[in-house]
């Protein structure tokens, strides 16, 4: 994991720092010595509730700002060294009823972000991608597509040794999170009501949230610049997700789990049966390492030179797709354990 040392003396700014991974970005943070952490949101009330959260922290303020107002973005990024962009609209649903603003918030307001960053000479900039920008079918995954095209396009146009290094990261379901399944089923279980699957067949790549958040970290120092960091996750069944859910949480809500029922009500408009976190196309250019793989840009040697070197290389020559389809999955009880060793069983777990 990302040694604390290359944080301390930063000032950090992060977007979205009410929302699940922007909230778990400050709590890591926060202990790793950096100077000055300003988090950011236009949710007035949530960042009220994490002000109060952090008001022993005098080096960690929180404040108002909208990712289409350039200019106060402009202003907020005076004096960063690394912005850690999670602010997002991110349901799939809602993005689909109402495109605009999600054009307006992640397309346009990456755009706004860069600008800032470029305008502030900030030194690093990592973007929070999702799995849905591979192969994307919905309004929600094309603009984060876009995003991860800005992001590395910004970095194309940098001059060579100066400005800030552009970078992406991309993972896929954080268990526990409010757009996960495992706060659902869970409340499904806990009200004795059956535990709804669109398909038993269907694979996901799951990872706690502290996990995700501390290879975010990690990855923003390893940034060269361009590329998309994809980190490496284990494969679940929903079907099994399920039934482990069952089996450990319907005691603890004094049910017994073969009253529950699992219920398959079918898969939802323009949802994947699998999960895709790499494509083909990606791979000619993908670099593996420990813990991830290095998606190079496609374009990379057409604005300015850059040395793609990484220290823990597994592989330069990837040959499959990143999919959850064809990755080994968990089996119940590996899957059980590791829900166990990482807490996604305690009620905590959901609470962001």
């Amino acid at each position: 994991m990302s040694s604390s040392g290359q944080w301390s003396g930063q000032t950090v700014l992060i977007t979205g720092v009410c929302g699940t991974v922007g909230h778990e970005l400050l709590k890591q943070l926060s202990v790793m010595g950096c100077e000055r952490i300003v988090g950011i949101d236009n949710n007035e009330t949530e960042l009220f509730f994490l002000s109060q959260t952090f008001a022993a922290q005098p080096h960690v303020e929180v404040l108002l700002c909208d990712m289409r107002d350039g200019d106060n973005l402009k202003r907020l990024f005076r004096g960063v060294d690394i912005v850690l962009h999670a602010a997002a609209l991110k349901h799939v649903i809602l993005c689909e009823r109402s495109p605009r603003d999600a054009v307006a918030t992640n397309v346009v307001g990456i755009m706004n972000v860069i600008d800032a960053a470029e305008a502030n000479q900030v030194k690093r900039l990592l973007f929070t991608s999702s799995d849905k920008a591979v192969n994307p079918t919905n309004v929600m995954g094309t603009t984060k597509l876009m995003g991860e095209r800005l992001v590395t396009a910004a970095h194309a146009h940098g001059r060579d040794g100066k400005g800030t290094i552009f970078a992406s990261t991309r993972f896929g379901n954080i268990l526990g999170s409010r757009g996960s399944v495992v706060p659902l089923f869970r409340r499904q279980i806990q009200q004795g009501l059956p535990v709804t699957l669109t398909d038993p067949e269907m694979t996901r790549f799951v990872m706690t949230l502290k996990e995700a958040v501390s290879l975010v970290i990690e990855s923003t120092f390893m940034a060269r610049g361009g590329e998309v960091f994809v980190t490496k996750m284990p494969v679940a069944r929903i079907a099994d997700l399920a039934s482990v859910l069952i089996e450990k949480l319907a005691p603890v809500y004094g049910r017994r789990a073969e009253d529950i029922e699992l219920r398959v009500v079918g898969v939802k408009a323009g949802e994947k049966m699998y999960e895709e976190l790499m494509n083909e196309e990606e791979v000619r250019r993908t670099v593996e390492l420990d813990r991830y793989f290095a998606v190079l840009p496609a374009f990379k040697g057409a604005y300015r030179s850059i040395s793609y070197e990484y220290g823990d290389v597994v592989s330069d020559k990837v040959t499959n797709p990143y999919n959850s389809s064809i990755e080994p999955a968990l089996g119940r009880q590996e899957l059980a354990e590791y829900l166990m060793t990482h807490g996604v069983l305690e009620e905590s777990a959901c609470e962001f």
